[in-house]
């Protein structure tokens, strides 16, 4: 099958052997998004050799459970084992002997199939078109933050960075009534935001040491000192981005205002699914271009440009 393959932070186009785990379904790809991850994964942040991609929506060709054949369906990214302490406490993202789809260990979806444990896949109703299903694992990944903290409309919240996941948190922090804020820098994302009625903040109105929730959502050193800045004491800071490389940090002031900090990345899936079924977000927004597979190449140029939000491959 033709896939996008990462080897040495170089990306080519390849023929390679169909996906084919024992145990596992097979699933034929039909969008795929590409996302920063995705991008820092070129750049080198983690060590990885394989198919890139983890963003999709695809349809089941064969499975264990034959009631799954014909079905489209989203997958969570976390293969997991099932026995160890993180898995039988709970924590399956955390799962000891885990791979990830298209980061670590597992071939992943830039490709004509994918394989994942049948445990992993959500049915997508009739409803989500392909253009809204593809961002269910992003979206879950905003959730997630709901998960980790209770976040009351009295609450002021401000977010930094309204980028490709940066949207999508900001669209789900705003269905909770709390006082949102999101700092924004350029003009397509600002106006997308205000199609919403989402307040937007420009960097010199946001006051020091004021609110009480703050989202880092850009992945930079930059965004980070806004953000540590932004929080009161004794406030929550989610740290919402991949982190490439080390970040210096003076710890002394956020011992000192008793900090609580954050680490957030994969979510719920089926609350995703039922949001974009319910209409309540709207991830097509984000959509810059779509390309197809044996363009991939292209698609990722293209994604790595500033001001670009999702570029899907199409299979």
């Amino acid at each position: 099958m033709k896939a996008l393959w990462l080897e040495n932070n170089k990306t080519s186009l390849r023929e390679i052997l169909q996906s084919d785990k024992p145990g596992e379904a097979l699933i034929k790809i039909r969008k795929a998004g590409i996302c920063s991850t995705d991008l820092e994964l070129v750049k080198g942040y983690y060590p990885y050799t394989g198919v890139l991609g983890h963003e999709f929506v695809g349809e089941v060709v064969s499975a264990p459970d034959a009631s799954w054949v014909g079905q489209r369906v989203v997958g969570e990214i976390n293969a997991v084992c099932g026995k160890c302490e993180s898995c039988l406490s709970g924590r399956p993202t955390h799962c000891e002997s885990r791979t990830v789809l298209g980061i670590a260990n597992r071939d992943g979806v830039f490709a004509e199939y994918t394989t994942l444990p049948v445990e992993n896949l959500h049915r997508v109703p009739d409803s989500v078109p392909d253009e809204m299903a593809v961002f269910t694992e992003p979206l879950a990944a905003a959730l997630e933050i709901q998960q980790q903290i209770q976040i009351k409309p009295t609450d002021h919240v401000l977010l930094v960075g309204a980028g490709r996941l940066g949207q999508l948190v900001a669209q789900t922090l705003a269905l909770t009534g709390c006082d949102l804020h999101v700092l924004v820098r350029h003009a397509h994302p600002k106006a997308l935001l205000a199609t919403r009625g989402i307040k937007t903040i420009a960097e010199d109105e946001i006051q020091p040491r004021r609110w009480d929730i703050v989202v880092e959502a850009t992945g930079s050193p930059a965004g980070f000192d806004i953000a540590r800045k932004a929080i009161r004491p004794r406030g929550t800071l989610v740290m919402k981005s991949t982190y490439a490389g080390e970040l210096s940090i003076n710890f002394s002031p956020l011992v000192v205002d008793e900090i609580t900090i954050v680490g957030s990345r994969c979510g719920p899936f089926a609350p995703a699914l039922r949001l974009l079924e319910r209409r309540e977000v709207d991830p097509t927004v984000l959509i810059s271009a779509q390309y197809k597979l044996g363009e991939a190449l292209k698609a990722f140029d293209h994604a790595a440009q500033p001001g670009v939000l999702k570029v899907l491959i199409e299979m």
